[in-house]
């Protein structure tokens, strides 16, 4: 058997289930729940299962419970939903502080926790998601074409080159530029570091310039590439800070 890369694989957004604590809840359908959350990112990213350290993923719909929102973000778009990025509300009517506590606790923590346990086994953790090709309402530059590549490492300085390895290899291997931090320069997870390691952010636009299993092609080949660039050895950046 190879030897896994040095990379721990966050899949945030690729579930649709509703948690039974709220499923009389709901104010949107399958459709919604669809539409917000990050199509293809399980076509794309969940093959790297055989290659990295670990992947971590819920199946739980990120317009109900968004683990890369921090636990404490109550806005509407927070970590429990209040409405869609199409501006559809997600409840019937506002859940009770009980309920929402409770949806922290069951789905929230628990990804956070096992990220958290993992990436001493890693050197880098990937944070993977698919971006709409077009801005929704809510959300950075509403209606505005999104580039097909996107890599954010929330302001935090990565060792070495590794942000730009990682762009130049991605980009090569999917046949586009990639955007450095913008429209994301990287969500909670990115920027809270679970592990203390170093975390980037991925977004590829789901606009179809490649099927499904180039783009997952295109991926694998890039991390293949940068992977021995990334030794457990290098330096990393310093806590993050509270406050």
């Amino acid at each position: 058997m190879a030897a896994r890369l040095p990379i721990l694989v966050s899949l945030p957004h690729a579930g649709l289930e509703v948690p039974p604590e709220v499923a009389g809840l709901l104010a949107i359908g399958p459709e919604e729940l669809r539409q917000d959350s990050d199509e293809g990112a399980a076509e794309i990213y969940t093959p790297l299962a055989e290659l990295a350290v670990e992947l971590v993923s819920t199946p739980i719909a990120r317009a109900i419970v968004d683990v890369n929102r921090a636990a404490t973000d109550r806005r509407p778009i927070g970590a429990i939903k209040g409405h869609t990025f199409w501006k559809k509300p997600v409840f019937r009517a506002p859940l009770p502080d009980a309920l929402r506590a409770l949806l922290l606790a069951a789905y929230h923590a628990p990804y956070h926790a096992r990220l958290a346990s993992l990436a001493p086994r890693a050197a880098l953790g990937l944070d993977c998601h698919t971006m709409a090709a077009e801005a929704p309402p809510v959300g950075p530059r509403p209606g505005q074409r999104r580039p097909r590549a996107c890599l954010g490492n929330g302001g935090v300085t990565l060792p070495g080159n590794w942000l730009r390895l990682m762009a130049e290899a991605l980009g090569r291997h999917l046949g586009t530029r990639v955007a450095l931090n913008r429209p994301f320069p990287g969500g909670h997870i990115t920027r809270s570091r679970p592990g203390g390691i170093p975390w980037v952010q991925l977004e590829l636009s789901r606009e179809p310039w490649l099927s499904l299993e180039q783009k997952a092609a295109a991926v694998r080949a890039a991390l293949l590439e940068v992977a021995p660039r990334l030794t457990a050895g290098a330096p990393r950046p310093p806590p993050p800070r509270t406050g």
